[in-house]
C-alpha cells in the first residue's frame, strides 16, 4: 500500500487534548480569516513533507502533554507537522478553515461585516474577523464539529477523504444552523454563468428593480477569472501533471496539495487572477502513487486525468453549491470528496493500490 501518512489525526471523538486544539484552531480560523489559515495549513504541510522528522509514532516516546497528544492521534508514520498541524486538529481545513467559514457566515448574519466585497458578506472568507468573543466561539464550535465529523469518517472507514467530507458537511451544517438556504437563489439555471457575464442583478421582492441594499449579482462565480470550461480543463491537466511529478519524485501525495494551499496567501492578499488548485493537486498526487507497477509517463498521464477530473468537478460544484448561494461552501473540497470516492472505488476494484483514502476494509 502506498502512502504512509494519514491525512487526519485519528484520536477518537472525546480526546480532550484534540478537542481543545480543535476549538482553538476553529477560533483562529475566525480571527485570522478562513483563507489565510488555510494557506498557513499549506505551509505546515509543505514543511512536514519536505523536511520529515520523527514520525508521530516515534514522537510518542516523549513525555507529558505532548506524549498524550501524539499517542492519542493514532496517526503513526506521519510527520507531526503534517498530521497534527497542517491536516490535523490545529490548522486542518476541517477545523480552522471550516470554523472560519462558519464564523464568517455568523458575522454576516449579525451584521458585523460591512465591506466593499462584491458578493454576499457571508462569502467573504478572506477577511479576518478579529476578536469578537461570539464570533470566536462560533469558529471554535465548528472547529470541534469538523474534528468530530472527521473522526466519524475514520472510525467508520467511509470510502471518501475524511477531511474533505468534514469540510463539506460542516459547510452544509452552518447554512442550516444560521438560517441560510442550502442552495440559494434560483432565478436561472444552476449551471448557467451568462447572467454574471451580462452583469445581471437580483430583483427586489416585487420584481420591479434590483435589490436596493446590495444590488447582488444573479450569479456569483467562485473564481471569476477561471470558470470557463477550456480554462478549467487546461489548468486541471497542467496542475495534475505538476502534482503527479512531485508525488513521483518525492513519494508524497501531499506536497503539491500543500503548495497549492500555500498559494492561497496570494488570494487572501487580494491578488487578482490567482487560481485555487488544491482540489486538482491532491487527487493527482494520490493517483500518481497508486499505480506503482507502471512507468513514469503513464503515471503522469493518470495524474493529468485526475487533475482534469478535479478541476471539472470543482467547477460543477461551484455552479451548483456556491454561485447562487449566500455562504462559502468550498467547491474545492466538494471536488476532493468526489474524486476521493472515485479513487477508493478504483482501489476496491483492484486498479489502484493506495492507503490515503479509506476503503471500508474492501480494498
Amino acid at each position: 500500500m502506498v502512502g504512509v501518512i494519514e491525512m487526519p489525526a485519528d484520536a477518537g471523538l472525546l480526546a480532550v487534548q484534540m478537542l481543545l486544539a480543535a476549538f482553538a484552531g476553529g477560533a483562529l480560523g475566525a480571527a485570522l480569516g478562513a483563507i489565510p489559515t488555510l494557506s498557513l495549513a499549506g505551509l505546515f504541510v509543505v514543511l512536514g513533507e519536505v523536511t520529515p522528522g520523527e514520525t508521530v509514532g516515534e514522537a510518542s516516546a516523549g513525555t507529558g502533554a505532548v506524549n498524550a497528544t501524539l499517542q492519542g492521534s493514532g496517526a503513526t508514520g506521519g510527520d507531526p507537522l503534517t498530521t497534527l498541524v497542517g491536516l490535523g486538529p490545529a490548522l486542518g481545513p476541517h477545523v480552522a478553515f471550516a470554523g472560519g467559514a462558519a464564523a464568517t457566515a455568523y458575522a454576516a448574519r449579525k451584521g458585523y461585516l460591512d465591506t466593499d466585497f462584491p458578493y454576499h458578506e457571508a462569502k467573504h472568507v478572506t477577511v479576518p474577523l478579529g476578536s469578537r468573543p461570539d464570533v470566536l466561539v462560533v469558529g471554535g464550535v465548528f472547529g470541534v464539529v469538523g474534528y468530530w465529523l472527521t473522526q466519524l469518517s475514520l472510525q467508520l472507514a467511509i470510502p471518501w477523504e475524511p477531511v474533505a467530507a468534514s469540510v463539506v458537511l460542516s459547510g452544509l451544517l452552518h447554512r442550516l444552523a444560521l438560517g441560510y438556504p442550502l442552495v440559494g437563489h434560483l432565478s436561472t439555471s444552476l449551471l448557467d454563468m451568462t447572467p454574471y457575464e451580462a452583469g445581471e442583478r437580483r430583483m427586489a421582492a416585487d420584481g420591479s428593480a434590483t435589490e436596493p441594499a446590495s444590488g447582488r449579482l444573479v450569479v456569483e462565480p467562485w473564481q471569476p477569472d477561471h470558470y470557463r470550461w477550456p480554462s478549467v480543463g487546461l489548468l486541471g491537466v497542467v496542475v495534475g501533471l505538476f502534482s503527479g511529478f512531485l508525488a513521483v519524485v518525492t513519494g508524497s501525495p501531499y506536497l503539491a496539495f500543500g503548495l497549492a494551499l500555500a498559494t492561497l496567501a496570494f488570494v487572501a492578499a487580494g491578488l487578482d487572477g490567482v487560481p485555487v488548485t488544491h482540489h486538482v493537486a491532491l487527487p493527482a498526487g494520490i493517483a500518481a502513487l497508486a499505480l506503482p507497477s507502471v512507468g513514469p509517463a503513464v503515471t503522469l498521464v493518470v495524474a493529468a486525468v485526475f487533475g482534469l477530473l478535479g478541476g471539472v468537478v470543482g467547477e460543477l460544484a461551484q455552479r451548483l453549491l456556491y454561485a447562487h448561494a449566500d455562504t462559502h461552501l468550498a467547491p474545492s473540497f466538494v471536488s476532493i470528496l468526489v474524486t476521493s470516492v472515485v479513487i477508493a472505488a478504483l482501489d476496491v476494484a483492484g486498479v489502484f493500490t493506495q492507503s490515503v483514502v479509506p476503503t471500508a476494509g474492501l480494498g
